[in-house]
């Protein structure tokens, strides 16, 4: 049994500490709007924060996690990074097929709590795992720069 502290809530997790933290999240927690995208941590998809900082779920063993909190996109809007990040994200209509986006959002949300106003090498550093298929790019820059402003 591992106990996570998942947006500001304590749960209890009986499975392996070998298992990846997005499958404690979808499969055993129901929270499911962390993706799976690749599963070898390259595309940004499954990204939640530990700590503020954003990390892979996809390749993160539960085990590993500790007392660490976890932030998911469930609960990235009570920050305030988060909040401006997801109200710049609907007004910009940025999301295509949206599959993406959660992971796209944690990345943004990240940034934008360490860098609240970052530049376009900035948010290039910021995004550079995130991969869109649809190529929101130009729209995810956009509304991190509106984010940045509210």
């Amino acid at each position: 049994m591992v106990t996570l502290k998942i947006n500001g809530q304590s749960h209890d997790v009986d499975t392996s500490p070998d298992t990846p933290l997005l499958w404690a999240l979808r499969d055993v927690l129901g929270m499911t709007g962390t993706k799976f995208g690749c599963g070898i941590a390259q595309c940004g998809a499954c990204t939640v924060h530990i700590d503020g900082e954003p990390v892979r779920s996809c390749q993160l063993p539960i085990g590993t996690v500790g007392d660490r909190a976890i932030t998911t996109i469930e609960g990235v809007g009570a920050t305030a990074a988060g909040a401006k990040i997801q109200k710049a994200w609907l007004d910009l209509e940025v999301i295509q097929c949206g599959y993406c986006q959660s992971g796209q959002i944690m990345s943004a949300a990240a940034l934008l709590a360490h860098t609240p106003n970052p530049n376009d090498d900035d948010i290039d550093a910021a995004m550079a795992g995130n991969i869109c298929r649809c190529g929101t790019y130009v729209r995810i820059r956009a509304a991190i720069k509106k984010a940045a402003t509210a």
